[in-house]
């Protein structure tokens, strides 16, 4: 069995004004406490305790976990905001009709607690299962966001069925046209268009310059954190999806690695200038992550391998061919979708299949925006007629 942990985002019901605006004191007294520890030697900082706060109002458990918080913070020279924090020892989870309760005490030397309603949202099976006593509660912070909103934050573990033995792999192209194509060994495949979210950055980059040239930077703010949460939430969906997909075919996802792609991708100023086609603003390591811990809950396996020449090689044979746009052209006249092409050579990828020499080719994010080449392919200047063209 394996353990998966995970951080339960919870809003509080209906949360009254007193309530809230003794969360916002509390939380501020908090952070004076941890910001007066920073001043005090490092080591003589970890022999500090409750009994030596005796006079602040907050409840010792807390207090505890605020001088373990600005022990572990040995980088940090002042807090901003540093939210109330709790073990699992100084909370309980309840069930008050159809709504989850969140028992605690914030004051010190007052042992009655007052519950307090949350949104379970898209975590009532979590929630079922610490009531059952299924999984392990970790710590709780009482968090505000920008909007003002508060939320209790509740690390839990569980375990989780190991992967089962894939009976296949499932090739994962992410990318702009499309932000993923998913397929079957030598089948077919499922496109999740970028076009919408395109669209959307656009809108959103021409909000921002109107907003930035009327010196309405608060409202920019806004609209940023707006367009964060529309992209976190269709990342959700479609890792939701691909984990799907995966478990009803029975077989394991498999993505390129992506990592430094900001670093090593080469990008005109006319494309960095257009929201919708700047791969500075692409969420691809997101929705990796996101697929990760739900493949996790699902005992699906999943794996990363090379980006280098996965949009470029033929997934027939492994030869090199041409990538134009949207299509895949073989050293034969094949044509193919060249994202479903490059998640086939994805899915099947058992080491380097090109008979060429790959550990001095270029990084396949440095021909970003070569004449031939796109982000995740190689240099094209190899002619077809050099290749040789007998199957891997």
């Amino acid at each position: 069995m394996s353990i998966l942990t995970l951080t339960l985002k919870l809003p509080f019901y209906r949360l009254n004004a007193c309530k809230a605006s003794e969360f916002e004191r509390l939380t501020m007294l908090n952070t004076e406490v941890a910001n007066g520890l920073l001043e005090v030697d490092k080591s003589e900082r970890r022999k500090y305790t409750s009994k030596d706060f005796r006079h602040i109002e907050i409840g010792s458990m807390w207090i505890n976990q605020t001088i373990r918080n600005a022990c572990a913070r040995t980088s940090v020279k002042k807090f901003k905001r540093l939210p109330l924090e709790v073990n699992n020892q100084g909370y309980a989870i309840g069930k008050s009709a159809e709504l989850f309760t969140v028992v605690f005490s914030l004051y010190r030397g007052k042992k009655a607690r007052i519950p307090l309603l949350v949104h379970s949202a898209s975590h009532q099976e979590t929630l079922k299962k610490i009531l059952n006593r299924q999984c392990k509660l970790g710590s709780l912070k009482i968090f505000k966001s920008r909007k003002g909103i508060w939320y209790a934050l509740i690390s839990v573990s569980m375990e989780v069925p190991d992967p089962y033995e894939p009976q296949g792999w499932i090739g994962v192209d992410r990318g702009q046209n499309n932000i993923a194509v998913a397929s079957v060994p030598n089948g077919f495949g499922k496109f999740w268009s970028g076009k919408p979210v395109k669209a959307l950055r656009r809108r959103y980059q021409k909000l921002r310059i109107q907003l930035q040239k009327a010196n309405k930077l608060s409202k920019v703010k806004k609209i940023e954190s707006r367009e964060r949460r529309i992209m976190t939430q269709i990342n959700h969906i479609i890792s939701k999806q691909l984990v799907k997909f995966a478990s009803d075919y029975g077989m394991g996802l498999r993505f390129e690695d992506l990592e430094g792609i900001r670093r090593t991708s080469k990008q005109k100023k006319k494309t960095k200038s257009d929201a919708g086609k700047n791969r500075d603003y692409w969420a691809y390591y997101q929705l990796e992550q996101f697929t990760r811990y739900k493949a996790i809950k699902a005992g699906v396996a999943v794996q990363s391998v090379p980006a280098p020449y996965t949009s470029k090689s033929d997934s027939r044979n492994g030869v090199i061919g041409k990538r134009v746009k949207h299509w895949f052209t073989g050293f034969d006249g094949y044509r193919c979708n060249a994202d479903w092409n490059a998640s086939q050579n994805i899915g099947k990828w058992e080491g380097f299949s090109c008979p060429l020499n790959l550990q001095q080719a270029l990084s396949v994010m440095d021909v970003a925006d070569s004449e031939d080449g796109v982000y995740d392919s190689p240099s094209t200047d190899v002619k077809l007629k050099q290749v040789d063209s007998s199957p891997v």
